[in-house]
C-alpha cells in the first residue's frame, strides 16, 4: 500500500470519504515522507516505543510512527476523521484512534491503560499539532507530569523560537520559562508551507522537548514562581522592579525593591534579561509578600 503522505494519495483519501477541511480546527495535513521521516526520526523510536499523537488528521504522521514503534495512540477532535483513520490505517494493529479533546481527556489514564498496564515505558509524543491550542496542549502535557522522554512536535515556527529562546533575546518570555522549567528545548527544524496542504499562513518548525527528571530549578513555590515570571513580562519594555510592583500592588514597591536586592537582581532590568535560576531566587524572595 502506497503511504498516505504523498499529494495523490492524500487527494484521492479526501475525494473517497468527501471530507473537507475546517479552518476553526486548524487542520493542515502533511504530504512530505522526507519531513515525516525527520519528525519520526527526532524522536529515535524503537520496536519497544509508545507514541502519544495529538491531532493525526488522516494518518500521515500515525502511520510514519507506526511504522517504528510498538503501539500508537491517537487523539482525534473531529469526529468526520474517525472513519478515515480506520480506512487508512487499517494496516496497522497496534495504532488506536480515541476521539476526543487532548484538553479535556483524562491523559494520566490513557497513558496509563494503553502504555504502562501493557509493558510499554519507552515513551514520546510526536505530532503535528494544531497552531491554534499549541501552547495549552503542550503545558498541558508537562504539568500532568506523565512518563514522557520527550516530546517531539511540529508547531507554529515564531512559538518554537519563543520555547527555545534564552535570556537576552526578543523571544525569550514567559512562555519560554514555563516549558524550559519542564524540559530541554530544542528547535530541530523548520518545515515550510509547501509541504502542506492546504497551506497555513505561517511557517512551521519542529521542535523536541527533552523531559527532564527534576525540574530546571528548586524554588519553594512552583505557583508563585509561574505568577512572577508571567507579571515580569506584563510590560516588556518596563523594569522588572515597575511590572511586579504593579502585580503586587503600589503599596508593595519598598518590598518589591527589598526582595530583588536579596536575590541579587538589579530592579533597573528587564525580565528578559533574568534567567530561570534568578527568577527562582525572586520568586522565594518575594513569598513573604504573596503570604501577606
Amino acid at each position: 500500500m502506497k503511504d498516505i503522505a504523498t499529494l495523490h494519495r492524500t487527494k484521492e483519501i479526501l475525494a473517497k470519504h468527501g471530507f473537507s477541511f475546517k479552518k476553526s480546527l486548524g487542520q493542515n495535513f502533511l504530504i512530505d515522507l522526507n519531513v515525516l521521516g525527520n519528525i519520526v526520526g527526532a524522536a529515535n523510536l524503537t520496536p519497544d516505543s509508545g507514541v502519544l499523537e495529538i491531532g493525526p488528521g488522516i494518518g500521515s504522521l500515525t502511520e510514519q510512527s507506526a511504522k517504528q514503534a510498538k503501539k500508537v495512540v491517537a487523539l482525534e477532535i473531529d469526529q468526520r476523521l474517525l472513519p478515515i483513520l480506520e480506512d487508512s490505517l487499517a494496516p496497522y494493529p497496534h495504532v488506536k484512534v480515541i476521539h476526543g479533546d487532548a484538553l479535556e481527556l483524562d491523559l494520566e489514564t490513557i497513558v496509563d491503560e494503553e502504555f504502562t498496564q501493557q509493558g510499554i515505558t519507552d515513551l514520546a509524543v510526536v505530532a503535528n499539532l494544531p497552531y491554534y491550542v499549541t501552547t495549552p496542549i503542550i503545558m498541558r502535557i508537562l504539568e500532568a507530569r506523565t512518563p514522557f522522554r520527550t516530546l517531539i512536535m511540529m508547531i507554529q515556527k515564531e512559538v518554537a523560537e519563543r520555547i527555545g529562546a534564552q535570556p537576552g533575546t526578543k523571544a525569550y518570555g514567559s512562555l519560554s520559562i514555563a516549558i524550559q522549567y519542564y524540559a530541554e528545548a530544542e528547535v530541530c527544524f523548520t518545515v515550510p508551507k509547501q509541504v502542506f496542504i492546504p497551506a497555513p499562513n505561517v511557517d512551521s518548525a519542529v521542535i523536541r522537548l527533552n523531559i527532564r527528571k527534576q525540574p530546571a530549578v528548586k524554588t519553594l513555590d512552583e505557583k508563585l514562581f509561574f505568577e512572577v515570571t508571567r507579571a515580569s513580562f506584563a510590560q516588556r519594555r518596563k523594569t522588572i522592579l515597575n511590572n511586579l510592583s504593579s502585580h503586587f500592588g503600589k503599596a508593595e514597591k519598598e518590598a518589591v525593591e527589598a526582595a530583588l536586592h536579596e536575590a541579587g537582581i538589579d530592579p533597573r532590568r528587564r525580565g528578559e534579561t533574568l534567567s530561570l535560576q534568578e527568577f527562582a531566587q525572586l520568586a522565594d524572595a518575594l513569598l513573604p509578600i504573596k503570604k501577606r
